[in-house]
């Protein structure tokens, strides 16, 4: 449906089906909000985190910003000040607040904020009810990419809302619906792949973002791939084999970061005697030896694989077996509302393919030959961020279903941990 509203000119039907789509998707972001109470609202646990308050503040300047402000003429900011306080990092916009400051904004107040989205939500609606000819196909597609903007923002809000209960000795709980399934996980399995030449990126008729393009021809090796990813149980046998004291399989920064961290496990986890526990956004419990491993780093992908003989996928490697294999089927995804990688298994529900965890993939975030950034300070959304990051694929638990594209090329630091990261594991 994506795929039409943003391909053609729109009627009445596709102005509606938008309105709709948009009010869902602010609507879907207070939704997520409901569980906190206010003093949630200011959390910052670290300063790669922000506040929900902010994420609400944020998600609405960015309609304001890109298309009240340059389509909706005489239009009057909503406050001159929040122009400051909630762009994130547009350079060509203006000045902003740095994100480790982001818990200080204690004015606006809550209410503020809400009354803020409220007002520019009407100014979106009333924009798109009357904007018509070649501006409509502007404004279209500058409210979709603010769409799809919020819908990443709603994944952000649970791994930073995860991140700042975890702080907390009284171990809050988010949600009582996220579980550990206890389904047996399936079997290990390698699907080969010959060597070919393979078209990489995006190419359809509807809405991605600009770093998915352009599709090219790419060179990919022949390897194997594991049908799934790997698992707690998996990687506990990794830990238990002295896998944290062996720097002979850590990239050299990363055994750096591991000493200066402390690292001994994933993120959130914690060994009691013989057993590990870790956070959830349902609280404390016992790892479910079936599930996922989450919230790793790409050095601790990197060493992990290092120890069990095999490497990380290169994103040409993994986009083509995802393309082309079974392993294409998808699920548990933030509308399922489980908010936590579900047991890799035979039935229906499984989750074979993408979906759960993002994987860690041994390609470097870089633009695509014959890349280019979308225009204006628009142009800041992607590209300027293509150094010394890493690209994950696939999707999590809290990743909006409508992100699961194939092509999506999520990214983060080598030593990042608090997005839900997971790993799969080729050979060859």
């Amino acid at each position: 449906m994506m795929g039409i509203v943003d391909s053609q000119k729109m009627t009445n039907d596709e102005v509606s089906y938008l309105i709709a789509l948009f009010r869902n998707t602010r609507e879907k972001t207070l939704e997520l909000c409901k569980p906190l109470n206010r003093d949630d609202y200011m959390v910052q646990a670290t300063s790669d985190t922000s506040p929900p308050k902010w994420h609400l503040g944020h998600t609405t300047w960015f309609f304001e910003t890109f298309i009240l402000e340059p389509y909706v003429t005489g239009y009057r900011r909503f406050d001159d000040n929040y122009r400051y306080l909630f762009n994130s990092y547009y350079e060509t916009v203006g000045r902003f607040l740095p994100k480790s400051m982001r818990s200080t904004i204690s004015r606006p107040s809550l209410e503020d904020v809400l009354e803020y989205r409220e007002s520019v939500n009407s100014s979106v609606i009333e924009l798109l009810q009357s904007v018509n000819g070649e501006i409509l196909d502007e404004v279209k597609s500058r409210v979709i990419l603010g769409i799809n903007h919020e819908q990443q923002h709603q994944e952000l809000l649970l791994m930073d809302v995860k991140m700042n209960y975890s702080v907390s000795p009284y171990y809050p709980s988010y949600s009582s619906s996220a579980h550990s399934s206890s389904k047996e996980v399936v079997e290990l399995e390698w699907i080969k792949f010959d060597e070919s030449v393979e078209s990489i990126g995006y190419d359809g008729p509807g809405f991605c973002f600009d770093n998915e393009k352009p599709r090219h021809n790419e060179i990919v090796p022949a390897f194997l791939i594991a049908n799934r990813a790997v698992t707690n149980g998996e990687y506990i046998e990794f830990i238990l084999d002295g896998g944290y004291e062996r720097p002979e399989l850590w990239l050299s920064e990363g055994w750096l970061e591991r000493v200066r961290k402390g690292w001994e496990a994933p993120l959130y986890w914690e060994k009691e005697g013989k057993d590990f526990y870790y956070f959830t956004l349902s609280g404390r419990r016992e790892v479910n030896p079936g599930e996922p491993v989450v919230h790793v780093s790409y050095y601790e992908a990197d060493a992990y694989a290092r120890w069990a003989k095999c490497r990380l996928p290169t994103e040409s490697q993994w986009e083509h077996s995802m393309k082309n294999s079974k392993l294409e089927h998808q699920g548990n995804f933030l509308e399922s509302n489980e908010f936590h990688p579900s047991v890799q298994s035979d039935s229906e529900s499984a989750i074979s393919g993408p979906g759960g965890v993002w994987e860690w993939t041994s390609s470097a975030y870089s633009p695509y030959p014959g890349f280019k950034p979308l225009s204006g300070s628009l142009g800041e959304y992607n590209g300027k961020f293509m150094s010394n990051q890493m690209v994950l694929r696939g999707a999590s638990c809290v990743t909006p279903e409508g992100h699961s594209r194939l092509t999506y090329r999520n990214f983060y630091h080598h030593n990042d941990r608090w997005q839900f990261s997971g790993i799969r594991l080729i050979k060859g």
